[in-house]
């Protein structure tokens, strides 16, 4: 800092308002002392800021994947609204495996950053005794509950599944599968295939345990699941997937059958990923809010760090998208 000021022809004071609290100092003044800044490569010291203020403005994020778009776009919502703000994010994948995520959890809160943020409500016993013991202010994503544990930013997975298959019942499908993603650990996976399973109750048709599957979400995945609730000698005229990833990989067995969709079989996705539009027919699907998600939920984080505003759970919107992969039943 003094090799700056001394650069800059100011007094080491300057030189820590123009970079703490630039609103405080000339435009002028803020200029010469970032130019100096760059031209000799200054880099403040994080460990110092974080024992002068107690903080150390870096959130953690643990997300399942980022092998899926619908993540990346939260991730890069939350991250783009946190840099504006001043924080740095720090971002772990678990690969859904419960015991790595507290891990990653621990390794995190060693850290000693400001916040967290956890995808859903399912997580290893573990995992909820670190959050509570270091107080560290955490929030959860995409999941949806009436009293979740931690402030919850997200949407009624299992009432958008059921508005899906409200859908296909109206155009006449009567024998209704489903290619879900893996229930066990995952309460958005769970929400979803009770949002069908009540759906088709509450229009009195059969929950026929042989047209559901559940598996990873992989194309191949969703290809393999398609076989198995085809190969039936009573085969369902639609199905409804735990996202669009594995509706795509239905959709691409299905061409490779000679299956025609819609015309023969009707299809609906979860997620609303941008190249669900571009296929052809173009995907129906449920459009997930992920930016918004991102952007709320880095906010809320913000607001509580800067004067510890409480952080409330709230729920988005998940509307029904219709495009060309759903028809009345043959």
């Amino acid at each position: 800092m003094e090799d700056i000021a001394r650069a800059a022809g100011v007094s080491t004071a300057t030189v820590s308002r123009a970079l703490n609290k630039p609103d405080s100092v000339s435009g002028e003044l803020r200029r010469k002392v970032t130019s100096k800044v760059r031209e000799l490569g200054y880099v403040p010291s994080g460990a110092a800021r974080a024992l002068a203020s107690n903080r150390t403005f870096t959130v953690g994020a643990v997300v399942p994947t980022l092998n899926n778009a619908i993540f990346a776009a939260s991730i890069e919502a939350f991250e783009e609204t946190l840099s504006k703000n001043g924080y740095t994010l720090l971002v772990t994948v678990s690969n859904y495996d419960p015991t790595h995520e507290v891990e990653q959890i621990r390794r995190l809160l060693e850290r000693e950053v400001d916040a967290l943020m956890l995808v859903g409500l399912d997580h290893h016993d573990d995992a909820w005794r670190l959050v509570e013991r270091s107080g560290c202010p955490t929030v959860a994503i995409w999941g949806h509950a009436k009293n979740p544990a931690i402030p919850c930013l997200g949407f009624d997975n299992a009432s958008a599944a059921a508005h899906a298959i409200d859908h296909l019942v109206e155009l006449g499908h009567r024998r209704i599968g489903m290619v879900a993603g893996i229930s066990d650990g995952n309460d958005r996976a769970r929400a979803r295939r009770r949002g069908v399973e009540r759906a088709l109750k509450r229009h009195g048709l059969p929950v026929d345990a042989g047209l559901f599957t559940e598996r990873p979400y992989s194309h191949n995945d969703g290809r393999a699941g398609f076989a198995e609730v085809m190969d039936r000698n009573d085969p369902p005229t639609a199905i409804m997937c735990g996202n669009d990833v594995l509706a795509m990989g239905v959709l691409f067995e299905a061409r490779d059958r000679g299956i025609a969709v819609p015309a023969e079989l009707s299809v609906i996705g979860f997620d609303n990923l941008p190249i669900t539009e571009q296929l052809s027919p173009a995907l129906t699907t449920i459009q997930v809010p992920s930016v918004a998600i991102g952007t709320a939920s880095a906010n809320a984080i913000v607001a509580h760090l800067a004067d510890g505003s409480p952080i409330h759970s709230q729920t988005f919107d998940a509307p029904f998208v219709l495009r060309g992969t759903t028809r009345a039943v043959p």
